[in-house]
């Protein structure tokens, strides 16, 4: 199952293409190794579960990718609007899945792996919400803000776009997961310190949740 999921604002000055669940067959790594994309880079993550239509396919067996162009400042707003497409960038990604599929193998099904995250033992479970968008295309220590949401508790605090937040309280920060995963500790009306890098300079702001 492929699932195309926001692949409509590839970032120009930086195109990084998000595809998620490479680990649910062998046959995408294989396949994915021979792949050269046109005008990105290609960014994965082995789990298939993740907020999109991919993971119910993925929890019954059926191997997956996600394909993401990354989050941004007008997620989910009005300003979401058709001008801000970028048709070259997502007809690169288009072409790039079509390859793929002509590169698979035909004999109408692919292996499936169960990776660790299908389990879903260590998931948190949150009560509270920093208010942010992540940078998904990320790689650095840390999480970095994408997009600040108006009335939430990281704009209430003063937290940027660009800033990366690298421990919540007592928490380090290392990726998405210990960000979700620090997130996870907090209840609503709880305070904490939120510890970030804002170009090069270190900051200490506190949160109310």
């Amino acid at each position: 199952m492929l699932n195309m999921d926001m692949i409509g604002r590839l970032k120009p000055e930086e195109p990084t293409l998000i595809v998620s669940g490479v680990g649910t067959s062998d046959a995408w790594k294989i396949t994915m190794d021979f792949i050269k994309p046109s005008g990105m880079k290609i960014k994965t993550t082995e789990s298939g579960v993740g907020p999109s239509d991919h993971t119910s396919f993925c929890l019954k067996n059926i191997p997956v990718l996600h394909f993401f162009s990354g989050t941004h400042n007008d997620y989910h707003k009005p300003s979401d609007d058709e001008a801000l497409i970028n048709y070259k960038g997502e007809l690169d990604i288009l072409n790039y899945m079509i390859t793929l599929i002509d590169k698979l193998d035909d004999k109408g099904k692919i292996s499936f792996i169960k990776t660790k995250e299908e389990q879903n033992e260590d998931a948190p479970r949150f009560k509270v919400t920093l208010g942010v968008v992540p940078d998904y295309a990320f790689e650095g220590e840390g999480m970095r803000i994408d997009g600040v949401s108006d009335g939430k508790p990281a704009a209430k605090a003063g937290l940027l776009a660009g800033d990366i937040v690298k421990q919540i309280g007592d928490h380090k920060v290392l990726d998405m997961m210990s960000y979700m995963k620090a997130l996870g500790k907090f209840s609503k009306g709880e305070k904490a310190t939120v510890t970030l890098l804002r170009g090069k300079e270190e900051k200490k702001i506190e949160v109310e949740f």
